[in-house]
């Protein structure tokens, strides 16, 4: 079965945490970055289920029982795309069609991909987001630097 997302609560989690930390979940910055926890946050706002399943979900108990999911740019993305798992899933979109409440993960080095934000707005075509690790509020898009951008469209909540 498939509930909604709800990007307005989505999005309002992100705007109310920009610029500091929920106390109901470790705060990540200075061993390998907050960025993709503060994005689970904001899924989970707009009506995520989370997975418990230790090696394919996607959950938070606390800072040692997580899922890679939860904190991992690219173990999120596997998930969201996984499509067969409970919880939030998502398919690649371009930037220009993405929504409010939408996910964008940028390459920052020729690497990997190691950013996770959530559309906070669009605005006469800008895209501005809210994330974590260099916290932001409303940020535009365009003031990151990076080589790559992938949008995840958030379909839906399986349940």
């Amino acid at each position: 079965m498939i509930k909604e997302y709800d990007r307005e609560k989505a999005v309002g989690y992100a705007r109310r945490w920009a610029m500091s930390q929920n106390p109901d979940f470790y705060h990540f910055a200075g061993i390998g970055g907050d960025c993709t926890n503060f994005i689970s946050q904001c899924l989970l706002a707009g009506g995520g289920i989370m997975d418990y399943d230790l090696y394919y979900g996607w959950y938070y108990i606390d800072v040692t029982h997580r899922s890679p999911s939860w904190t991992s740019v690219e173990f999120l993305n596997r998930f969201l795309l996984d499509k067969s798992r409970i919880g939030p899933f998502a398919s690649i979109s371009t930037i220009e069609n993405l929504e409010e409440g939408d996910i964008i993960q940028l390459r920052q080095n020729p690497i990997r991909f190691n950013h996770s934000l959530i559309i906070s707005k669009i605005e006469n075509g800008q895209i501005y987001v809210c994330a974590h690790s260099q916290n932001a509020l409303d940020r535009p898009l365009e003031s990151y630097p990076y080589f790559e951008a992938v949008g995840l469209h958030i379909e839906g909540i399986l349940t």
